[in-house]
């Protein structure tokens, strides 16, 4: 935003005049200005041009002068700043010739913005520092205002945010005080953009927020874009990529409209990084050639080095190491001319990154060190963690197992620090993880190269389900946001086995990078990297408090019968008729691949109970939540579940806190002979089961009706079926219930997982669905759930567990879930579920119960989809 001015307020009034073409002129600069805050620049340009031959006819070197500025901020709009520099200066030669303070204000803080976006920050401050004492000294509040925002612009570039936070903030302020809604667009859009790099993203999207209210409010196309660019931009940093393109796309398809230059290259740079990230190379590069493109024609340095960096990153991913470091190089030259410190050090970062895949341990040390002093040095707390986690990785490959604990323990603590500036915002900490796991899972390896398992243990558990830790801890504390609980130390870990009287399998999945050739855009790459599971690592933690590890080599999988764990799980799936026949590659068992019991069993057999009635309670990470444990086959053929009472849970820490929830609940009666709710084929309503695809009655479940009528006089209550089977009435009903069963149709969100729901019948203007979205904000004081429905216990699997139905239930204060992991057939499940409220009727054991339950219904139904699908998540009594 540069300095457009109105007659008053440019040079003072001009003197009065009846000469029609006066009049015309001073008009035409009036359109103009609307025009211009209308965002129909080419116009605006069109009206000042004549206004300027007419002044020059006139010899009015006033409204000469005055239609020169205007003309010069015009171009610093749609990124032409070479032209914006010579109006400048042409404007400013008039306004020291007539000795018009308030024209020489306006001419050197254009002159300043212009140099700003050329990257010449130091002539860009001196211009500003200027233009403040003129404004200051004429008290020209407006002028004052934007000065300020574009030195703190500056300074934002040169990596002084502390310095750009400040001057943007007084600029606010004067902004607010002559409500000048314009200019507090720019500056709450600018605090955004200084935010984001200091990685405090929730204070980033606050404020950005902000600014974006008001633009649409005002109705100025500009700021509007800016600021979707900067949201973009945040949730690009927070892992959040649908949202980062959503925004991206908007504020392009802005930029585009009004012809801005410098917003258009913005959003294709925001749009290309974020492809980039989620593994679209050619999009990604599609999308940031175009920025490249723009920002080299509008001389844009900073955006070029930005665009350079980018083709950099997306060249690692591919594996061409010599076009990535050659782009690296490139936007750490452009960075370095123009002082701009944090792409200064993006692009040491990347050069570190290559260096490391090429095995140059030397160089990517030297390169990460340096990214890690200005990381440190500008409080660019993104690129501190990502310096720290190349050193890190460095050390390890460079066998200096030390500093690579030391490196990645302190990446680890700036990860913590940034996942903790986002308060309350689940959605926000569980997407930032993602980007962040890696840096647990090396930790991991590095622990057990020093022949430390236990101390790896640690690690595994501090890096998974950290958001959900923190949202059971602040339901346990009456919804303190500001309520943290560190990760356990082995000591807990040991005390948490023994208060759960069960033997504890935590699994971890250790990754490394595997290199290949591809073609690509009909070249062939050589040595494109992948990552590819290496090892799986189980601890085994006894009621004792003894801890066993074990190590298992997953590298045969791939390279002997090209397969995965989650491909062993989808063959897994298809053999128990749960899943069709996969499209995305074979499954049919091969000789000598693997099972899951050999590798997720076998290792550890010796260490589980003997006793068929003592828990027994997995921990699982990424493809491992979608393994039917109970149904897992020995050599004999005997399953899991014959053995074994089994638990499931996301993390050794949450079973730590179900445990808290199910003491807060009191003395309810655990088997639900309490207010029980029970609700059976509810009237369906109608869904869209694909996107674009017409809604369609889901079918009714008349197996599902009969359970639940079997099951309410069990639990002293009445079923509700068919149309009186309201989400509304559940709802009303849900928060005082003691035990609720639900048996009806389930959806899977396997995108976002909030929107994972149950099918209930619809009433008013609701749809029937209860998302795992909604039930997160309910408040439920249920012993046990019971989700007697298809798919309740899938979703998102992310770092912090699978985000569904189980999560938002827990999340809301039950302790005991029951959920499926497919779509249970209807009939036996019914027979499954009247067992299981049989059983807990004598005994007051969960887990017990639906063992007993399964071995019952597989007596009858033998086949494992018939019994198997349900797993209990939490506490077992």
């Amino acid at each position: 935003m540069s300095l457009l001015n109105t007659p008053d307020s440019l040079f003072g009034a001009i003197a009065q005049t009846t000469d029609a073409r006066q009049l015309e002129a001073d008009r035409l600069i009036q359109q103009g200005l609307q025009q211009f805050q209308t965002s129909q620049s080419p116009a605006a340009l069109n009206s000042w041009q004549q206004a300027l031959q007419i002044y020059r006819a006139l010899k009015n070197r006033a409204g000469e002068g005055w239609a020169l500025s205007n003309l010069g901020g015009a171009y610093i709009n749609l990124g032409n700043y070479a032209k914006a520099i010579d109006y400048g200066q042409q404007s400013l030669a008039i306004a020291r010739e007539i000795k018009n303070r308030e024209g020489e204000g306006a001419a050197v803080l254009n002159l300043g913005i212009a140099n700003l976006y050329m990257g010449n920050y130091a002539k860009a401050i001196d211009y500003g520092q200027q233009s403040l004492v003129i404004a200051r000294e004429i008290k020209h509040r407006e002028g004052e205002c934007l000065v300020l925002v574009h030195l703190g612009l500056a300074y934002n570039y040169l990596g002084n945010y502390a310095k750009s936070i400040e001057y943007t903030q007084q600029s606010l302020a004067i902004a607010r005080e002559i409500k000048n809604r314009h200019s507090e667009v720019v500056a709450l859009g600018n605090l955004g953009g200084a935010y984001n790099y200091l990685g405090n993203y929730a204070k980033s999207i606050e404020y950005t927020q902000q600014s974006l209210a008001i633009a649409r409010e005002i109705k100025n196309l500009e700021g509007e874009g800016r600021a979707l660019g900067i949201l973009g931009v945040a949730y690009k940093y927070l892992g959040n990529y649908a949202k980062a393109i959503d925004y991206g796309q908007q504020s392009l398809a802005i930029a585009r409209e009004i012809k801005h230059r410098e917003g258009e290259c913005l959003a294709l740079n925001i749009l290309g990084g974020a492809y980039i990230d989620l593994g679209n190379y050619a999009k990604g590069i599609e999308y940031t050639q175009q920025s490249l493109a723009i920002a080299r024609e509008i001389k844009h340095r900073e955006k070029e080095g930005t665009a350079l960096g980018n083709l950099g990153a997306a060249y690692i991913n591919l594996g061409n190491y010599a076009k990535a470091i050659e782009y690296a190089e490139q936007s750490l030259a452009i960075a370095r001319e123009i002082q701009d410190r944090g792409g200064e050090g993006s692009a040491l970062g990347n050069l570190g990154i290559a260096y490391i895949n090429l095995g140059n341990y030397t160089k990517a040390l030297e390169y990460s060190q340096q990214q890690l002093a200005i990381a440190r040095e500008i409080q660019d707390r993104q690129g501190e963690g990502l310096a720290l986690n190349n050193l890190g990785a460095a050390f390890l490959k460079a066998g200096n197992a030390t500093e690579a604990e030391k490196m990645l323990l302190n990446a680890i603590q700036v990860w913590e620090s940034m996942r903790q500036m986002l308060g309350s915002n689940d959605a926000n900490k569980v997407s930032i993880f993602e980007g962040q796991a890696h840096t647990y899972r090396t930790l991991q390896q590095v622990r057990v190269a020093q022949n430390n398992p236990i101390a790896a243990l640690e690690i595994a558990e501090r890096g998974r389900a950290r958001a959900f830790v923190d949202l059971l801890t602040q339901g346990l504390s009456s919804g303190d946001a500001n309520s943290v609980i560190a990760a356990p130390n082995q000591e807990q870990i040991r005390q948490i086995a023994k208060s759960q009287n069960a033997t504890l399998v935590q699994y971890s999945i250790v990754y490394t990078s595997v290199q290949y050739s591809i073609v690509y855009n009909n070249f062939l790459i050589q040595g494109k990297s992948e990552p590819r599971e290496s090892a799986l690592y189980i601890w085994v933690i006894q009621p004792t408090g003894e801890i066993t590890f074990r190590e298992v080599d997953l590298k045969p999988l791939w390279r002997q019968h090209n397969a995965s764990l989650a491909s062993l799980i989808v063959g897994n799936q298809e053999f128990l008729a749960v899943r069709s026949r996969s499209s995305f590659g074979s499954t049919q068992p091969q000789p000598n691949l693997p099972t899951l019991h050999q590798l997720l069993i076998d290792p550890i057999a010796s260490l589980l109970p003997k006793d068929p009635d003592a828990h027994v309670i997995f921990i699982p990470q990424g493809s491992l939540f979608q393994v039917p444990f109970p149904a897992l086959q020995d050599a004999s053929g005997t399953y899991l579940i014959e053995k074994h009472t089994i638990l499931t849970a996301p993390s050794i820490q949450v079973l730590d806190l179900t445990r808290q929830q199910r003491q807060k609940l009191g003395n309810q009666p655990a088997n639900g002979r309490g207010n029980a709710l029970v609700l059976g084929n509810p009237t369906m309503p109608q869904v869209s089961l694909s996107p674009g695809e017409p809604k369609q009655q889901l079918s009714p479940l008349p197996g599902a009706e009969a359970e639940a009528r079997a099951i309410a006089p069990l639990l002293n209550t009445q079923a509700i079926t068919g149309a009186q089977g309201t989400k509304a009435a559940i709802v009303q009903k849900m928060p005082q219930a003691s035990i609720i069963h639900l048996a009806t149709h389930g959806l899977l969100d396997d995108v976002r997982g909030l929107g994972s729901a149950i099918a209930m019948a619809p009433s008013g203007s609701d749809d029937g669905l209860l998302t795992a979205e909604e039930i997160f904000d309910m408040k439920l004081q249920a012993s046990l759930v019971v989700l007697s429905a298809c798919n309740t216990g899938e979703g998102r699997i992310t770092g912090d567990g699978v985000i569904g139905l189980s999560r938002a239930l827990i999340s809301a204060g039950v302790p005991s879930v029951i959920v499926s992991l497919w779509a249970v057939p209807d009939a036996p499940t019914s027979e499954l579920m009247q067992s299981f409220y049989q059983n807990l009727q004598n005994n007051p054991d969960k887990a017990q119960a639906l063992r007993q339950a399964m071995l019952t219904t597989m007596k009858t139904h033998p086949q494992p989809r018939n019994w198997a699908a349900f797993t209990l998540i939490g506490e077992a009594e």
